[in-house]
């Protein structure tokens, strides 16, 4: 077995077009195609259920794909007939941010902030082994409440005096 890579990101978002609306603007992704349309019948019943651990009263309503540029793809779920909690935030358990490498922070912070998301701090410098003069990162939320944590590290990294392997880079 060889695991090469995030294939794509899975993420339910409470409107599938304003998502695509705000990662085509922040993150330059691009729709690649749609696996549930708006005008085709949800997806319910037992097989989604037992296919997802959903509900038994949710309907997928809508699933699209896109593909940020240069990395994974990013997979937008919507659902009706079902109660949804909050996203989740850093403190909760699970799956809880997504990390995007940039090669200029301050200026995809501007463009993320102004396609609708949130920062709720400044953007700092990375700390102990990840550190470097140039090494930073800085959390957003989207629109819908996800956390994406936005970082670059172009200098080299005090972890890499320790072992001769290197953290994925894109």
């Amino acid at each position: 077995m060889s695991v090469r890579g995030i294939d794509h990101v899975g993420v339910t978002v409470p409107d599938v077009e304003a998502a695509t609306d705000f990662l085509v603007r922040a993150f330059d992704a691009e729709v690649l195609y749609d696996t549930l349309r708006a005008d085709e019948p949800p997806k319910e019943g037992p097989a989604t259920t037992g296919r997802l651990g959903v509900p038994g009263t949710a309907r997928e309503v809508r699933i699209r794909m896109l593909a940020l540029p240069g990395g994974p793809g990013i997979e937008l779920f919507a659902f009706d007939h079902v109660d949804q909690d909050d996203p989740a935030v850093p403190s909760d358990l699970g799956w809880q941010h997504l990390a995007l490498y940039v090669d200029d922070l301050d200026a995809t912070l501007e463009r993320v902030v102004t396609a609708g998301a949130t920062a709720p701090g400044e953007p700092r410098p990375l700390p102990g082994p990840e550190a470097g003069d140039r090494n930073r990162f800085v959390y957003v939320r989207t629109p819908w409440g996800s956390t994406v944590e936005l970082l670059t590290y172009p200098d080299p990294q005090p972890y890499e005096e320790q072992t001769s392997r290197r953290r994925w880079h894109p």
